[in-house]
């Protein structure tokens, strides 16, 4: 037993020399790498800007256009508007805005609707964490139990292989049959299978961890192992408490109340089609044209009118005064000045038939809120489903390890006799062996055990949000 106890102490001490990852490291690296994480935070950002642009859809929308063309052959000038057979130049720029009014509550309530979404999307996201948080504890843990298992394994070959070395100086003697020397041989290579077994059962679970973090396999990797603390205690809560604080606590369940709300926004937003839709609209503008001239006077001409008096058989042409001017062609940025002009109107949009299309709409949105509703119900049923097995699973495994304790502790000590009674002749190398197989098996069983319960009482906690490291 002595060579049993050293052993173990030997194995944990070395470890605690080698350099060590801890469990927050662990999680910080999932966090960061997890793809399906990412993705999630990617979707609650979308979600985040969709509801931003639902906002701004409540505000006016103001537009500028500008143009500059060159004109062939007979066309009407703008700013004149008289016909020309000229090259024309022309330059038409406006601003124009706009604003709903109303539009059946529409704007507003697919508002609501985005800010719902927004809220689902961050649960979700929520939900993704906490899932991958949840599966690296459990890997993590399930790194360090194999760990138990192979210095627990190694103890016990420890002891066989010592028992081994004091049969073949038996045999050699005289005082043993070489029958027992080979029966305890065939023991410890059965222990050093197992152990081989152990130890890839090891790296798959160190395997597990990398993959969950997202980085390259290190078959090296150490655990920090005070980061994990095993419960042995009775669980405090009932499976009824835990189920009414994860309907409180899971993002899962918040998230698909977000999606009911939204859903039935989306019903009222559909009902919006019946209603008129009134708007108001303005715009401001200035026109250009190369034909344009400023008139300024110069002198007054008299100029025959081609009329004339009659005076008898005499003849007196009709002359009148013009007033002479000169023509100077007006710049670009002054006729903008100039030529600036605004508009500024209300206008309101009746639906009357548009192929029963608002109609199939409201209930295409009915038929989607009452499937969201299912799955929201389906979700509840389905967690308190969970929470009720993994209740169940808990206490069978509190109740497996309080007997395990008791078997180990009555296994330990025929293990102690036996061993006495084996040294000293009293027994042969069968009953050693079978009491110390059954030492053994209690004792990977109860280390199996603690873990397992530990396990179980983190995912209730899990369940209802509390912390798990």
């Amino acid at each position: 037993m002595k060579y049993y106890l050293t052993a173990i102490f030997i194995l944990f001490s070395c470890s605690l020399h080698a350099q060590q990852l801890t469990l927050k490291q662990c999680i910080d690296t999932a966090l960061k790498n997890n793809i399906q994480v990412q993705q999630s935070g990617l979707q609650k950002q979308t979600a985040s800007i969709n509801n931003q642009q639902a906002k701004m859809n409540l505000l006016p929308a103001v537009n500028g256009s500008w143009n500059y063309g060159f004109n062939f052959g007979r066309n009407v000038d703008p700013i004149t508007n008289t016909f020309t057979n000229n090259q024309l130049e022309s330059s038409n720029p406006n601003v124009n805005a706009g604003v709903v009014l109303y539009n059946g509550m529409r704007l507003q309530n697919l508002l609501q609707q985005a800010n719902y979404n927004y809220k689902a999307a961050a649960m979700d996201y929520k939900q993704a964490q906490d899932n991958l948080v949840l599966n690296v504890i459990l890997a993590y843990m399930q790194v360090l139990v194999n760990e138990d298992l192979i210095t627990a394994s190694k103890a016990q070959l420890a002891v066989t292989q010592k028992q081994v070395e004091r049969m073949d100086v038996l045999v050699k003697e005289g005082s043993a049959g070489s029958f027992q020397l080979t029966d305890m041989k065939g023991q410890m290579a059965n222990e050093q299978i197992n152990l081989v077994n152990l130890e890839n059962s090891l790296q798959q679970s160190k395997l597990s961890l990398c993959q969950l973090m997202n980085i390259p396999y290190a078959a090296a990797l150490t655990l920090e192992r005070n980061q994990v603390q095993l419960n042995d205690a009775v669980y405090a809560q009932s499976s009824s408490d835990v189920i009414a604080a994860a309907m409180e606590y899971m993002a899962l369940i918040k998230a698909n109340e977000y999606r009911v709300k939204s859903a039935e926004k989306n019903r009222q937003v559909a009902k919006g089609a019946y209603f008129p839709t009134i708007s108001l609209t303005g715009a401001m503008g200035s026109g250009y044209s190369s034909f344009f001239r400023s008139l300024t006077p110069t002198s007054v001409v008299e100029e025959n009118t081609g009329l004339y008096t009659k005076n008898g058989s005499v003849r007196t042409p009709v002359f009148t005064e013009v007033q002479k001017f000169n023509q100077q062609p007006v710049g670009y940025f002054t006729q903008m000045k100039n030529n600036i002009g605004y508009f500024a109107g209300l206008s309101v949009q009746v639906p009357i038939f548009n192929n029963l299309q608002a109609r199939n709409r409201i209930k295409l949105a009915d038929i989607n809120y009452k499937n969201v509703q299912l799955d929201a119900q389906n979700t509840h049923y389905q967690l308190r489903q969970n929470i009720e097995q993994a209740w169940l699973n808990m206490n069978a495994s509190y109740k497996r390890y309080n007997a395990l304790q008791e078997q180990v502790m009555n296994f330990e000590e025929s293990f102690r006799a036996a061993t006495v009674r084996f040294e000293n002749g009293v027994i042969n190398a069968v009953e050693f062996l079978l009491v110390k197989n059954n030492f053994d098996r209690s004792t990977i069983n109860l280390i199996q055990a603690k873990y397992e319960y530990t396990f179980r009482t983190k995912l209730l906690d899990f369940y209802q949000g509390r912390e798990l490291w």
